[in-house]
């Protein structure tokens, strides 16, 4: 299985932001305003990083053999949920992205300043899961066996 792309990620978030900023100019254009992102979105977010984390820091200390054993099955989802993170959190940075350049010309009003505050602390944090995700995947990769470094399509092994 490949590894999550970097490029791959920010590809979808600027999309997502790129995709999600005219509709939500043509949603208000028509008097649906979205409301402010509310901070418990923020802890979701990080609660969700801080457990694909601990997922993925559990195979690391298998790999490095501080863990005597662990189900192979549990480090592919791991590997899994690694890969699903770092997707969802260039998603939900892009969505959030699109909120705060929605908002960027009204910057002087209060609370079009707040609205753009909370969007850009939770695409912050949705960046942070998609770091997270990638770190994971790292995580989650098999180390070479007999001096091979790749399969034979160009992929490095993973769980």
């Amino acid at each position: 299985m490949r590894r999550t792309s970097v490029v791959t990620l920010v590809a979808v978030l600027v999309g997502v932001a790129v995709v999600g900023w005219p509709v939500l100019r043509s949603l208000e254009a028509n008097g649906v305003y979205l409301p402010m992102v509310p901070w418990l979105v923020d802890v979701a977010i990080v609660v969700l990083a801080a457990a694909v984390f601990r997922f993925g820091w559990t195979v690391r200390a298998y790999q490095k053999g501080d863990r005597p054993s662990l189900d192979g099955l549990r480090a592919a989802r791991t590997l899994v949920l690694a890969k699903a993170a770092a997707l969802t959190g260039a998603l939900l940075g892009g969505w959030y992205l699109a909120q705060v350049l929605l908002v960027l010309p009204d910057l002087a009003v209060e609370p079009r300043r707040d609205k753009a505050i909370a969007a850009a602390v939770a695409v912050v944090c949705a960046v942070g899961l998609s770091v997270v995700g990638l770190v994971v995947e790292r995580f989650c990769q098999l180390p070479p066996s007999g001096g091979k470094e790749s399969d034979t399509d160009g992929s490095t092994a993973t769980a």
